[in-house]
């Protein structure tokens, strides 16, 4: 059997595997698509829990848009198309909302406007969390979480925000609130709330008892603008599925039912083997390329083998969280130093690390096998090879699973 799977923008890599081994493929659910521009006009025309959008402008003042990076998929320069006109007409400014990530290159800037770069790349702001001048206090959350949040937000009559709601492997979902928290939050306030991230109940799809979620929404109350939000829900193809608009909170919850649709994918049995494929763009570094990790654990067997498969074309990614792990001669010690001490990026080292007690992780990337190898991250240059010796080791009997589109496809062993 011929195995072909996404490697990087627009790439392929190959392997074959003999057809006496039992080989399934999972993937995000088929879902029949709405036109891509409808579906977005008529979201917009019927807001959950909100006024309608030109009420919401009219008399605006200062207007301020966030957006996600170029490590999300939202099709942000779509939604433009419906809402554009009428924004215009406002003084209005964009914010990347990178979180703790770095800003955007300029061929990223494009990825993420489209034809309206040119447009609008004055009116750009990228946050940047630590920057303590551009962080303005709002208070603290009940789990003690100090909200600083970049003065843009403040200073802004109005807030609309264009996100995308898919599984999130600590916060739950991405989407609605972690436009503020992490989006424009500043690092103090990123590092506390993702501390939170270290218990079990921070888990992909969990929201009730999810402290992570939790504190965002308790954080968010802090915000006293009003708020217009536009989450899109995307297919498999990263294709426009749904959108839900309006209220910041009721709106995040409607998508959080049709993104259900789409990427809770039923799985019968769990394999000894589990190729998890990351696409582009969470394929963009190791960081975040180790949501595929996460959700492959959820398909894998103990002692089974993961395969991340991602181009990581930017490398690792967090510094921390690569030092700490490197700094362990086992996952069971990164473990205890994480217990002695947080720094933010350490949840991903966590995260990581409770799955390399159980479990082997192997990845093919574009990262030098010197950089992965001291993360308990078995490096391969190829697919053929890291599978063969998968093969060989697990034996005549094991069971491979490709896991399609891992950084968002969340197996539910039924």
């Amino acid at each position: 059997m011929k195995i072909s799977v996404p490697y990087d923008k627009g790439g392929t890599l190959t392997a074959e595997i003999p057809d006496t081994v039992p080989v399934r493929f999972l993937e995000a659910n088929d879902v029949t698509l709405p036109d891509q521009d409808q579906v977005i006009a008529e979201a917009i025309a019927q807001p959950i829990s909100s006024p309608s959008f030109e009420s919401f402008l009219a008399d605006a003042g200062r207007v301020l848009v966030i957006v996600n990076d170029a490590t999300r998929p939202t099709p942000t320069a779509t939604v433009l198309d419906t809402i554009f006109a009428p924004l215009s007409k406002t003084d209005y400014r964009f914010i990347i909302a990178t979180g703790v990530h770095r800003g955007p290159s300029e061929e990223e800037f494009v990825q993420i406007f489209g034809k309206y770069h040119a447009r609008v790349k004055d009116r750009i702001i990228v946050h940047d969390a630590k920057k303590d001048e551009d962080m303005v206090y709002l208070g603290d959350s009940t789990n003690g979480t100090p909200m600083y949040v970049n003065k843009a937000g403040v200073e802004a009559d109005r807030i609309i925000i264009i996100s995308s709601v898919e599984p999130h492997y600590f916060a739950g979902y991405t989407g609605g609130r972690k436009s503020f928290l992490p989006g424009i939050a500043g690092y103090q306030t990123v590092e506390k709330n993702h501390k939170l991230a270290l218990v079990p109940e921070a888990r992909a799809l969990a929201l009730s008892g999810n402290p992570v979620h939790e504190d965002m929404m308790d954080a968010i109350q802090t915000v006293k603008q009003e708020i217009f939000s536009i989450m899109t829900v995307l297919d498999k193809h990263h294709r426009i599925y749904a959108a839900c608009t309006g209220h910041i909170h009721d709106s995040f919850y409607a998508a959080i039912d049709r993104a259900n649709e789409v990427f809770c994918a039923p799985l019968e049995e769990r394999a000894d083997i589990v190729v998890s494929v990351v696409t582009f763009p969470q394929d963009i570094d190791l960081y975040q390329a180790q949501k595929g990790i996460d959700n492959a654990k959820l398909a894998l067997k103990e002692n089974g083998i993961c395969i991340l498969v991602a181009k990581c074309r930017c490398g690792i990614g967090g510094k921390a969280f690569a030092d700490l792990l490197g700094s362990c001669d086992t996952p069971k010690a990164a473990l205890e130093k994480i217990e002695q001490g947080y720094v933010l990026g350490y949840h991903k080292a966590a995260k990581m690390a409770e799955v390399g007690l159980w479990a082997q992780m192997w990845a093919v990337t574009d990262v030098e096998p010197e950089k992965i190898a001291p993360l308990f991250i078995t490096p391969f240059s190829d697919l053929q090879t890291a599978l063969d010796q998968a093969l060989a080791q697990k034996g005549k009997n094991a069971s491979v699973l490709f896991l399609m589109d891992g950084g968002l496809t969340v197996p539910m062993v039924e």
